[in-house]
C-alpha cells in the first residue's frame, strides 16, 4: 500500500504527446471545417467521454477515441502552462 504522506510522479513519454498533438490538430480542424466550436465539442467529449461531441469528419471520433481523456487534458494543460511561460 502507498504511503498517503508521500507524492505519486506520473511520467508520459514523448512519443505519446506528438501522438495526442496530431489528434488533437486533426480533431480540432475537423470540427472547424464542420462548422462546430472545437473548443466546446472538446472539452464536452473530455467531460463526458461521450464521443458523439465528435464528428467523423476526416475521421476525428475514432481518431480521439485512441487517446485517454486524461492524456487530453495534460497535453491541452502543459501547453497553457508554455505560452503563459509559468515553466
Amino acid at each position: 500500500m502507498a504511503e498517503l504522506g508521500n507524492t505519486q510522479f506520473f511520467k508520459v513519454d514523448t512519443e505519446t504527446e506528438n501522438g495526442v498533438k496530431i489528434i488533437l490538430d486533426t480533431v480540432y480542424h475537423a470540427l472547424t471545417e464542420k462548422g462546430y466550436n472545437p473548443v466546446n465539442q472538446i472539452v464536452g467529449y473530455i467531460m463526458s467521454g461521450d464521443p458523439t461531441y465528435i464528428t467523423n469528419h476526416q475521421g476525428a471520433r475514432s481518431l480521439i477515441m485512441k487517446v485517454e481523456r486524461d492524456e487530453l487534458v495534460e497535453e491541452l494543460l502543459e501547453e497553457y502552462i508554455k505560452s503563459n511561460r509559468w515553466k
